[in-house]
């Protein structure tokens, strides 16, 4: 045992799967330690937040400050409030009013910022410009001066008789350290459509479809394999009765089993151990027939017959003559039924028969909001590309696992 177990700690293949496999494992433990609560708690009451780190302008009012002055402070501040769109159009104007704007730099504000400032005029309207374009034109040229030349702001709240009174006023050098504020938060993943943390979100659904593929490996490699091994080992009508069986699960394709299996139980009824045991009854035939025709090969082997002569019971044959040799292929079979199921459940979330959206995250119920609120269409990839990535970096760990074991196991592989 000693020995095997330091050749299949020898694969780099499966050494690498393990180590991934088992960092994402680690996560899904530790993360909760240092960030506790609800994944499904709303801490946004807008949707798609950005990731970074957020501060409460509130709290920043009243928290002390500090007098900096920062030469690109101005401008960094315009660049923040010129989108690309206002930057097109700034062009587009300057371009219609026959001024020179070759090798002008979009991107550059101060150098944008210069032409515009020294050739605009409010009273000008170039050929074809309707009103709402003049007035967009004047707004934004209103709001980028106001910014220019805006030295302090002066914040103000209702006293006793709902008058407005002056609470501070905050200079464009004044500057607040973080650590100071009462409250700040940092979203590395942003919020989803519901304005809950995403990787706080992520962290509970990975750790709920490790859970479910487990179980449902569990449940479809006991059943292949109990049925292999009956199968095999016995013949005769159980065999027939068997195969006949595992072929009509094989003819009719298990993911259309899933979908109308999942759809009859309900949304109200499908908790994540309810998906995890309809993958698992769906999902044991390959596993049977492969170990079928592994036992098929072992039963008539030397051992095997002494064994029979020796007056051993059908249990202990099959227990200790027959399944030890047959171990690592069930070991990976367990792995292939894992990954399979995983990938099964984010299926199924995304078609909307998941488990209850109201209990657990699952990677495949993440995905499934994302679409349902066009997370891809309005550019917020922190909502499902993470998701994409820790499905892909579980099968591809999984798999990298599997290969490494058959490399270890599989006479004809081995260097």
């Amino acid at each position: 045992m000693k020995n095997t177990i330091r050749q299949v700690f020898h694969s780099p293949k499966f050494l690498v799967g393990f180590i991934i496999f088992v960092a994402i494992l680690l996560l899904t433990i530790i993360y909760p330690i240092f960030n506790p609560g609800n994944p499904l708690q709303q801490i946004g009451l807008g949707t798609f937040a950005p990731p970074g780190t957020y501060v409460s302008l509130y709290d920043a009012v009243t928290t002390g400050t500090s007098t900096f002055r920062l030469d690109d402070a101005e401008a960094n501040r315009l660049a923040q409030v010129l989108t690309d769109d206002d930057r097109i159009s700034m062009v587009n104007w300057l371009t219609a009013m026959d001024v020179d704007v070759s090798g002008l730099d979009i991107s550059d504000t101060e150098a944008l910022l210069e032409v515009w400032f020294a050739n605009y005029d409010s009273t000008a309207r170039p050929e074809g410009m309707t009103n709402a374009q003049r007035n967009y034109y004047v707004r934004l040229n209103n709001n980028l001066l106001s910014m220019s030349t805006a030295e302090s702001l002066t914040v103000t709240q209702p006293d006793d008789e709902g008058e407005p009174e002056e609470v501070a006023e905050i200079s464009d050098t004044d500057y607040v350290n973080v650590n100071d504020v009462a409250n700040v938060i940092t979203l590395p993943l942003g919020t989803d459509n519901f304005g809950r943390d995403v990787l706080k979100e992520l962290v509970s659904a990975i750790g709920t479809s490790l859970l479910i593929g487990l179980v449902a490996g569990c449940i479809a490699t006991f059943i292949g394999l109990l049925l292999g091994l009956l199968s095999g080992y016995v013949g005769g009508v159980l065999d027939d009765i068997v195969m006949f069986i595992t072929n009509i699960f094989t003819v009719i394709p298990s993911f259309v089993l899933l979908i109308l299996i999942n759809y009859s139980i309900g949304q109200e009824n499908r908790g994540a151990m309810v998906v995890a045991l309809v993958i698992g009854l769906t999902s044991w035939t390959w596993t049977t027939r492969s170990v079928r025709s592994q036992v098929i090969s072992l039963r008539n082997r030397d051992h095997v017959n002494l064994s029979k002569l020796s007056g051993h019971s059908l249990v202990r044959i099959v227990l200790t003559d027959i399944l030890p040799y047959i171990a690592s292929y069930v070991v990976m079979a367990f792995i292939l039924q894992i990954s399979s199921a995983i990938l099964s459940e984010a299926q199924l979330s995304l078609l909307g028969l998941g488990p209850k959206t109201t209990e657990v995250p699952t990677l495949g119920l993440m995905m499934n909001w994302a679409m349902l609120y066009s997370a891809h269409l309005g550019g917020k990839w922190w909502a499902y590309f993470p998701v994409i990535g820790v499905i892909a970096l579980i099968s591809f760990s999984l798999n990298l696992m599997n290969t490494g074991l058959d490399q270890v196991f599989n006479p004809t592989l081995r260097d």
